[in-house]
Formats: structure tokens, C-alpha cells, sequence
């Protein structure tokens, strides 16, 4: 059972996909996303998987429930795919070559341009969960993507308030923000030719980090090779900086964020949106975990527990660390 459901109080759609709490429970000695495993290629460095109990089809079923005026249905149509990051099962995202991060980029490229082909997609998210602490339940490396056919409603105030932003200011958000945290300089982690890496000065995340871009790159699609280059040895040096701060391996939710597909409504959104990745790490400290209670999740007024300006510091410290290991 798989529907989409509308709430008329957000006026956005609640995914219902029942049928993935009849996932099975893997044994603990074997793993699908291994070589050997019967489900993936005996030999791959990087690989797309399509989703065993997807919560969006290309070929949803009917829905379920009984459609009314106010309570309205539709299909669950989409793409859920995941994303192999490596065929050994331990490995993570800063223990990789350079060179095999790019694969990774090319295959999020080359899947972000074959899902837009499909006019039912308006929005493709690509993003990964790590950790126990965020519920994953599989370790080997992998993230996701999904394709969905309408835009969620954070996507929405995104989209919204940078259009509104350039229409009243003719200036990119993204690029005044990233301006402004140069300007600052406390919160930004490390910059080079095209990225700007740093804590928001609004983030509710301790170590909530983005990764901007600093030109007008709206998606994958419009990455040259050597800014595919620069991408990867960025995401290395992010992920190994989070690594090193506690000295294990970090737990986070990683969301990359690009201009949405066949949307007449934003079919001009690289005018005022910019690729960029933003981290959601459930840490506060080495030994606590930012949990979101009644305020936070009943009120959305977010709240974060830790000064971005001095968290800024711990990750520089913990990227310089990674930088010296030479790893």
C-alpha cells in the first residue's frame, strides 16, 4: 500500500507507504549491497540500485484510500533509488580516493539528468543518512535518491523566498550569504575555487554544515569535470573532518539541493537558487545527541543547543587534524 495524502493545514502531501514495514530484517552476517551477495554486480566501484520497497514507483498502485474534498489522494508516483558508494562495506565517503568520489559525482550527475527525463518528476533529492544515531540500519556505504512528483513544502519556502529575495534585491540569496559569511569569517571552515564551506549563521545544528557553491550552478547538470574534481575533494575533506572531530564515525543526514525539474513554475530558478549540500548532524557534543522535542517538531521554532562561532572552531581544528593525517 503506497499513497500520497493531502494535509490541507500545510497544504503538502504525506507520503504513505505501508508496505515497507513488511521490510525484512537482514541477518547479521550478509549484506545485498555486497559483491557476492546475488544482488548487486560480482564487480562495481560505484552503482545505482533501484529501491526493493520504494516509497515512490514509476508504477504506484491505486490509492488505498477513499478520496473527499478535504481529504484528498493521489498516487505515489516517483523514483526511489539507492546509491552504492563503494563495494567494501565499511568504507566511508573521506577513506575514498578522490578519484572514486568523482565516479560517485558522475553517477549522481548522470541519474539526476536521467530521472528529469521523466516530466511526472518535478524534484530530485539526492541524500544519504549515517549512522545508527539517524536510524540506518544498513552500514554499508550508500546513500539515496528520490524523485518526487510534486515539491515538498520546505523546498517551496526555499524556492519561494529566493525568488522574492532576487525579484526585490536583483541579487542572489546564496550569493549574499556567502558573501556575508566571508565578511564574518567565524563560521567558515575552508573555501577554495568553487565551494564555500561553513556553519549558517542560522543553522539549528551544531554542526550543521553547507557546502555552497560560489557561481551559478543550479544542479549536477552543470558541473564541468574539473569542478566535478573540486566537488569530490571537498566532500572528502567535509566528511573526514567530521570524522576526526570525536575520532569515529560521524552520524549525519547529508541533503544535496538543486533547482527543481519540468516546473514551469521555476523553470528560472538558477537566476536565484545555487546547488548546495546541507548536513544535518544529530550531535551536540562528543557524548550527546541534539534531539528535536515539542518545540522543535509541534512548532517548528528551531532551536539550536551550541554557538555556531565556537563550534566553527572545533571543526577547523578537526579538518586540520584530518589534513595532517594524510589520509
Amino acid at each position: 500500500m503506497a499513497e500520497l495524502r493531502w494535509n490541507p493545514l500545510l497544504k503538502d502531501w504525506t507520503i504513505v507507504a505501508g508496505h515497507r514495514q513488511n521490510r525484512p530484517d537482514m541477518p547479521k552476517d550478509y549484506c545485498p549491497f555486497c559483491p557476492g551477495s546475488g544482488k548487486v554486480p560480482e564487480a562495481y566501484d560505484v552503482h545505482k540500485y533501484d529501491n526493493d520497497f520504494p516509497a515512490l514507483s514509476q508504477d504506484p498502485p491505486f490509492p488505498y484510500s477513499e478520496d473527499s474534498a478535504l481529504y484528498k489522494t493521489k498516487t505515489a508516483y516517483g523514483k526511489c533509488e539507492v546509491i552504492l558508494y563503494s563495494p567494501e562495506h565499511h568504507a566511508s565517503i573521506c577513506e575514498l580516493s578522490t578519484e572514486h568520489i568523482k565516479k560517485l559525482v558522475d553517477l549522481w550527475q548522470e541519474r539526476y539528468e536521467e530521472l528529469s527525463k521523466d516530466e511526472k518528476i518535478k524534484y530530485i533529492f539526492t541524500f544519504e543518512n549515517r549512522g545508527a544515531e539517524v536510524g540506518v540500519t544498513m552500514p554499508h556505504p550508500h546513500g539515496q535518491i528520490y524523485g518526487y512528483s510534486y515539491l515538498p513544502l520546505k523546498l517551496q519556502k526555499e524556492l519561494q523566498n529566493s525568488k522574492e529575495f532576487y525579484e526585490e534585491h536583483k541579487k542572489n540569496l546564496f550569493d549574499e550569504m556567502n558573501k556575508e559569511e566571508k565578511r564574518s569569517g567565524k563560521r567558515v571552515i575552508f573555501e577554495n575555487e568553487d565551494f564555500l564551506v561553513y556553519l549558517p549563521f542560522f543553522t539549528d545544528y551544531p554542526y550543521g554544515v553547507y557546502i555552497v557553491s560560489k557561481s551559478d550552478l543550479g544542479s549536477f547538470s552543470d558541473f564541468s569535470e574539473s569542478q566535478k574534481k573540486v566537488f569530490s575533494e571537498t566532500l572528502k575533506k567535509v566528511t573526514g573532518m567530521f570524522d576526526s572531530l570525536f575520532d569515529k564515525k560521524f552520524p549525519y543526514m547529508m541533503g544535496i539541493y538543486q533547482v527543481p525539474v519540468n516546473s514551469e513554475a521555476y523553470k528560472d530558478a538558477k537566476d536565484y537558487y545555487r546547488f548546495h549540500i546541507k548536513f544535518y548532524p544529530p550531535m551536540r557534543g562528543e557524548k550527546s545527541i541534539k534531539y528535536n522535542a515539542s518545540s522543535e517538531t509541534g512548532a517548528w521554532a528551531n532551536a539550536n543547543p551550541r554557538v555556531v562561532e565556537e563550534t566553527a572552531v572545533e571543526l577547523r581544528e578537526a579538518l586540520n587534524k584530518f589534513l595532517e593525517s594524510g589520509k
